[in-house]
């Protein structure tokens, strides 16, 4: 039979070992609650509308932003370059203004990687886009002001 003085621990042993476990476990929940993508977005309505906004709104060359990012993403694969277009992000900023979020990881031809984060912000009250990114600049057209007025023609002489 075998001794069982060999097998027993210290009430203190015993602690530490269930500290340790708690430990590892709440640091691994943590990570997977901050790091890892939901699998099921929780969004509000509003979140969804400034999604759709952004993700809809006209793009130079392509009808939307969305199809403009696919369509990169496409054409880097096509030439076998590595690409990685990252998960969409809504914030609420302040009352109905919505920033949009998006990362585009893409490789050069010598095989460095760069990363750009697209920012747009989204107007919901007004259904207006602005782009809040250098990056997401160049693919966001400009709208025309509406806040500025006509010069004020000349007066014909009398």
């Amino acid at each position: 039979m075998a001794d069982s003085g060999t097998f027993s621990r210290s009430p203190g042993t015993h602690l530490i070992h269930y500290a340790v476990v708690a430990f590892l476990l709440l640091g691994g929940l943590y990570y997977a609650w901050t790091t890892l993508p939901s699998t099921t977005p929780s969004r509000d309505a509003r979140e969804a509308e400034a999604l759709a906004l952004v993700q809809n709104h006209p793009a130079i060359g392509y009808p939307t932003i969305l199809q403009a990012m696919n369509e990169h993403v496409r054409a880097m694969k096509d030439r076998g370059q590595g690409v990685r277009l990252g998960e969409w992000r809504v914030k609420q900023v302040e009352g109905n203004m919505y920033e949009i979020r998006v990362q585009l990881r893409d490789q050069s031809v010598r095989g460095q990687w760069f990363e750009r984060e697209f920012i747009w912000h989204a107007h919901l009250d007004l259904k207006k886009v602005n782009a809040a990114s250098l990056p997401a600049d160049g693919v966001t057209p400009k709208a025309p002001d509406m806040d500025q007025r006509p010069a004020p023609q000349p007066l014909a002489p009398s």
